[in-house]
């Protein structure tokens, strides 16, 4: 026999029968107001979770609070906050992002010419030659 007749004649899972138009139960006159007792029980539960963790949180941020006092950090938002206040005020008028600065030397021909002195110094004489011309 294949599943589905077993299912039918009873050798099944117990909803295959109902699917295939078997017996159906009657709804339980309480069955309304057992479900609406266990959603009011899941709601109250999840409430008494949230008090609990926001609780614990509280605690946490009293904490983080005493450590920031004891060593004088600023907190994480109010850190960000002024960073991101420091960073606008330059570019207020500019439409693009600041250049960045330029080190002191860097681009200079006088340097760079200096530099390939140096290289050249390390260099055998043929190369020398080539790189000189």
């Amino acid at each position: 026999m294949n599943f589905v007749m077993k299912a039918a004649l009873g050798g099944g899972p117990p909803d295959v029968g109902k699917m295939l138009g078997g017996e159906e139960k009657e709804e339980d006159p309480d069955a309304a107001k057992k479900e609406e007792e266990r959603q009011e029980a899941l709601r109250q539960q999840e409430e008494e979770r949230k008090a609990k963790y926001a609780k614990m949180e509280a605690e946490r941020e009293s904490m983080r609070q005493g450590i920031r006092d004891k060593y004088g950090l600023k907190k994480r938002e109010e850190a960000e906050a002024e960073a991101a206040a420091a960073a606008e005020v330059p570019a207020e008028g500019s439409l693009t992002r600041p250049k960045k600065a330029v080190p002191a030397g860097c681009g200079d021909e006088e340097e760079e010419e200096s530099i390939m002195d140096t290289v050249m110094k390390y260099l055998p004489g043929p190369l020398q030659d080539m790189l000189k011309k």
